[in-house]
C-alpha cells in the first residue's frame, strides 16, 4: 500500500488516463478542446490491456479519441488496410507471435505498437524480423513501453493484476510446495507492477518494510529496479520534468509493504458499508457489478419452462455522484438516501407537470414556451434540467437494483448479525449469544459465513480453546457443510507465528444497535428493511492503519522498530542509519514525505527497426 494521500495533485486515476489518452493519440499529448477530427482507428489490446482500460475510459470517450473498433489481440479479426492500428498488449512470447502474424497478412496501414511493460530487446527483435520479412519496415510507425502494468480503480486505489490473479496472491506466495523459480516469478511481476506505478506517478518513493516476509523481497527487488533506472542520466524515466519541480522538491511518496500475516482476521470481517458489501456479496469486477434479475413467470401457461433470468451491468465509477457520496456509508443510510433522492426526484417532476398545466402548454413545443413570461422563466429552467433530471433518474434505478440486490442476501444470510457479532469478537465486548448457537443456526448465512465468522474469533481469541471445545466447534461447522481445511490452515499459521499469546489488537471499539430506520419503512419504500439492525459504525484502529501512523510520523513502536528502510536516491543501500534515537529523522532540513511528488512522467520509445534504440519522449 502507499502510505500517503494526494494534496491538490493530479490523482494516479487522473495520470493513467492521461497516459493512455497520450498512447491513443498516437503517442502524442491529447488536447481536449481541439476542433479537429480525430484520426479513425482501431484499438487492438490483451486481456491484461483491456483491463487496464475498461475503469478508466468509456466506449463514447473512445469513440471521441477516434477509435471505431477495439478488438481482442487474439479474435479473428478481418483485414482493414486503410484504417492505422494502435495495439495495447503486455510483450509475451503469444502476443509477439500473434502481432508478427498481424504483420505479414498486412492487416492495417499503419501500427503503433504499445507494450503495457518494459519489451525486451530479443522480443523486439523479433518483431523487426517480422517486419522485413513482410516488407513492413515502414508500416510499423511507432514503438513504446508505456509502463502501466497496474489497474486504476479509484483516485486513490489501484490493484495490481486482474488476469491470472490467481498466480500472484496470498495463497501463491504462501504454498507450502512452491519452489524458488515460482516464487522469484510472483516477485518480479509485483515489483513489475509497482515499478510501473511509480513512473506514472512520476516519483521515487521511500520503501519501509516488515523484515523475513516476501513483503521485504518485493522491497530489495523494486529498490534494485529503481536504482538501476535512476542511474541512467540519460535513459532515466524520472527525470522527464518539463515544470522543473521534481529536480527541488523534498517531498516523496511513503511505500509501505506490509505482509497479510499481520492481519488476516479483516479480509475476513463481513461488513457494513455499502461499497465493501457490494464487493463482498455481489459480483463486484472492475467497478462493474453484474446482476440476475428474474424475467418473472407471471401469465406462464402451466407446465411451460422458466424463462431464463435476465443479467444487467451497471458501473459505479467516480463520475456516479451518488456512490462518490455513499459508498462509505453504513447500508441503512444508503437504503435511505436511495429513498430521499427518490422523492426528490419526483417531486422536480411533478412540478414541471404542475407548471405546464396551469400555464396551459402540454401539447406546446419550445417557441411557444419561450414565448410567454413570468412562470415561463420557471418552466424554461425546469425544462433545460431535463437532462440532469433524467440522468438522476438513471442513477436512482441504478442504485435502487443494487441496493435491492444487497438487501436480498443481507435478510437472507442475516449479515447483519453477523457483522455486529465480529465486531464484538474483535474488539474483546462481551458477547449477548454464544458461537455455537450462531453456527448452529440454519437460518443464519451459508457455510462461508460460519467458517468466516469462526475463523475471526480462532485468530482474535487471546487464548486458543481448548481441544475439547475446538472438537465441539468442528462438529457444528461440519453440520454447517463447511470445509474444515481452512481451519487446518489458520490452525497452523498461527502456532507457526506463535500468535496464540500475542494476537493483533483492533482498538477498543463497539457497535451500537440503533433500531429501524423511520424513513425507510414508510409505505411507499423501495426498501422494506424491517429485522434488519441499522449499526453505528465506529473507528477501527486496525493493525495496518497503526502501522502506517508510525511510519508517518516516525514514531517509536515495537511494531515497526524493526522495519527496514530503502532509498533508491541513495548512493548506497543502507537501512541502518535511519535511529530511533531521536525524535526527529536523520534527513535534511525542511524533508517532508506526507504528500505525493506532482511530476510529469515520461515514456521511453523506440527508434524502429533501423537502431532499435530507445529515445525519451514526454507524457
Amino acid at each position: 500500500m502507499v502510505g500517503s494521500k494526494m494534496a491538490a495533485a493530479a490523482s494516479i486515476r487522473e495520470r493513467q488516463t492521461v497516459a493512455l489518452k497520450r498512447m491513443l493519440n498516437f503517442n502524442v499529448p491529447h488536447v481536449k478542446n481541439s476542433t479537429g477530427e480525430p484520426v479513425w482507428k482501431v484499438l487492438i489490446y490483451d486481456r491484461f490491456g483491456q483491463d487496464i482500460i475498461s475503469p478508466l475510459l468509456s466506449v463514447k470517450e473512445l469513440r471521441d479519441m477516434g477509435i471505431t473498433l477495439h478488438l481482442l489481440l487474439h479474435s479473428d479479426r478481418d483485414p482493414i488496410p486503410d484504417v492505422p492500428a494502435v495495439y495495447f498488449v503486455m510483450p509475451t512470447e503469444e502476443n509477439i507471435d500473434r502481432m508478427c502474424q498481424d504483420l505479414r497478412n498486412q492487416l492495417y496501414e499503419s501500427y503503433y505498437l504499445n507494450f503495457i511493460s518494459a519489451i525486451s530487446r530479443s522480443k523486439l527483435e523479433d518483431i523487426a524480423n517480422a517486419a522485413l520479412a513482410a516488407s513492413a519496415v515502414t508500416q510499423v510507425a511507432k514503438v513504446f513501453d508505456q509502463y502501466l502494468n497496474f489497474i486504476t480503480l479509484e483516485d486513490d486505489m489501484f490493484v495490481l493484476c486482474n488476469q491470472n490473479k490467481e498466480l500472484v496472491s496470498y495463497r501463491a506466495i504462501n504454498r507450502p510446495d512452491i519452489t524458488d523459480t515460482e516464487m522469484e516469478t510472483v516477485m518480479d511481476t509485483i515489483v513489475d507492477s509497482l515499478f510501473c506505478f511509480f513512473v506514472t506517478l512520476g516519483a521515487v518513493p521511500i520503501i519501509r518494510c516488515s523484515r523475513g516476509t516476501a513483503a521485504e523481497m518485493v522491497a530489495v527487488k523494486l529498490d534494485k529496479k529503481l536504482r538501476e533506472n535512476l542511474r541512467d542520466a540519460r535513459n532515466s524515466l524520472f527525470t522527464g520534468d518539463p515544470l522543473g519541480t521534481g529536480q527541488f522538491s523534498f517531498q516523496r511518496p511513503l511505500l509501505v509493504l506490509v505482509d497479510r500475516n499481520i492481519d488476516l482476521a479483516t479480509p475476513l470481517h463481513h461488513t457494513w458499508t455499502y461499497q465493501a458489501l457490494v464487493h463482498d456479496v455481489l459480483d463486484f469486477h472492475l467497478n462493474r457489478v453484474n446482476l440476475e434479475e428474474s424475467a418473472g413467470v407471471e401469465n406462464s401457461p402451466a407446465g411451460a419452462r422458466p424463462k431464463r433470468k435476465n443479467k444487467k451491468s451497471y458501473d459505479l465509477t467516480p463520475v456516479d455522484k451518488f456512490w462518490q457520496k455513499h459508498k462509505g456509508s453504513p447500508f441503512p443510510e444508503v437504503a435511505e438516501s436511495v429513498q430521499q433522492e427518490l422523492e426528490s426526484y419526483r417531486a422536480q417532476e411533478d412540478e414541471v407537470k404542475r407548471l405546464k398545466s396551469i400555464m396551459g402548454l402540454e401539447g406546446e413545443d419550445e417557441g411557444a414556451i419561450s414565448m410567454l413570461s413570468d412562470n415561463t422563466a420557471k418552466l424554461t429552467s425546469a425544462v433545460s434540467s431535463l437532462p440532469e433530471l433524467l440522468e438522476k433518474k438513471r442513477l436512482i434505478d441504478l442504485h435502487t437494483n443494487v441496493a435491492t440486490a444487497v438487501l436480498e442476501h443481507i435478510k437472507a444470510r442475516k449479515l447483519d448479525v453477523y457483522f455486529e457479532y465480529e465486531e464484538k469478537i474483535m474488539s474483546k465486548t462481551t458477547l449477548d449469544k454464544s458461537l455455537l448457537d450462531v453456527i448452529s443456526d440454519p437460518d443464519a448465512g451459508t457455510p462461508e459465513d460460519k467458517m468466516r465468522l469462526f475463523l475471526i474469533y480462532y485468530i482474535s481469541a487471546q487464548q486458543a480453546p481448548s481441544e475439547a471445545d475446538l472438537e465441539q466447534y468442528k462438529k457444528a461447522l461440519t453440520d454447517a457443510g463447511c470445509s474444515l481445511s481452512p481451519l487446518q490452515y489458520i490452525k497452523q499459521w498461527k502456532a507457526f507465528a506463535k500468535m496464540a499469546s500475542t494476537p493483533a489488537s483492533y482498538g477498543s471499539t463497539t457497535t451500537k444497535p440503533m433500531g429501524l430506520l423511520s424513513r425507510v419503512m414508510n409505505t411507499g419504500s423501495q426498501f422494506v428493511m424491517e429485522g434488519v439492525k441499522n449499526l453505528v459504525l465506529k473507528q477501527q484502529n486496525l493493525p495496518v492503519t497503526r502501522i502506517l501512523d508510525n511510519l508517518m510520523e516516525m514514531k517509536s513502536n515495537p511494531e515497526t522498530d524493526d522495519y527496514r528502510y530503502f532509498d533508491p536516491k541513495m548512493l548506497r543501500s543502507n537501512d541502518s542509519f535511519f535511529l530511533y534515537e531521536t525524535e526527529e529523522p536523520c534527513f535534511p532540513r525542511g524533508w517532508t514525505w506526507n504528500t505525493f511528488l506532482v511530476l510529469l512522467t515520461s515514456a521511453h520509445g523506440h527508434v524502429f527497426p533501423t537502431h532499435l534504440t530507445r529515445n525519451r519522449s514526454q507524457r
